[in-house]
């Protein structure tokens, strides 16, 4: 993600240093500490771990192929035709600082055997850039202020046709449920990816809030239970 302060950049994130090996510290969450950050998880279809910056090669591989939605689902130009594999890994290391210092994070999903990268998934503030600069919209009686978590992902594009997808959406809601301390976390995509908004919408999550971002032609749309 680029605009949306994700994949490949994060006007929140601070210059956290990658720590050096035996440095346990946990990362302090949106600035609340009493936040934990799990180390991922494993399902019968994929691995879900910490982007870093030596998956870039297979990272780059599923972007490039999945590009032309990608740019849809960010509101973006990115990723260029002329893109490289050397400006992704700054860019994941980027990501990777990020993770670290507690103000993004950014997961990637991997086959199994963790030859192919399937996707990536997002977990980023509600405080995050794009949602201060924009115009949120309450769908019902929510109240954004009470979400303390926003949730993007996107699975590449051949493997969308497997369903894929819902498995990875079906696995990260119970994943949050489960190993993360938020208590309104929301679902994020953008309405003009029609294929993964009608994916969401055939679930039993409701459209909570809409969010409009300068510039940008289409809606977020945040989903909850």
């Amino acid at each position: 993600m680029q605009d949306m302060n994700s994949h490949h950049s994060n006007d929140t994130a601070k210059s956290a240093a990658i720590p050096r090996t035996g440095d346990v510290r946990p990362p302090v969450v949106f600035g609340e500490p009493g936040i934990s950050v799990p180390a991922g998880l494993t399902t019968p279809w994929f691995v879900l771990r910490p982007l870093l910056s030596s998956d870039a090669e297979l990272d780059f591989d599923a972007v490039m192929e999945s590009r032309e939605f990608l740019r849809t689902w960010e509101q973006s130009t990115w990723p260029a035709d002329d893109f490289t594999v050397e400006t992704n890994r700054e860019d994941l290391l980027k990501l990777e600082r990020q993770h670290v210092g507690g103000d993004a994070f950014t997961y990637t999903v991997m086959s199994l055997d963790e030859t192919e990268c399937l996707g990536c998934a997002y977990v980023l503030s509600p405080d995050a850039k794009m949602f201060a600069d924009g115009h949120v919209t309450a769908v019902g009686a929510d109240d954004w202020s009470d979400c303390d978590a926003t949730v993007f992902f996107w699975v590449r594009k051949s493997k969308l046709a497997e369903g894929l997808d819902r498995e990875v959406l079906d696995a990260l809601l119970a994943w949050l449920e489960r190993e993360w301390s938020f208590k309104a976390p929301v679902i994020v995509t953008n309405e003009q990816f029609d294929q993964q908004v009608t994916m969401i919408e055939s679930t039993d999550l409701g459209r909570r809030f809409e969010v409009r971002v300068p510039g940008n032609r289409g809606l977020y749309l945040a989903y909850a239970p």
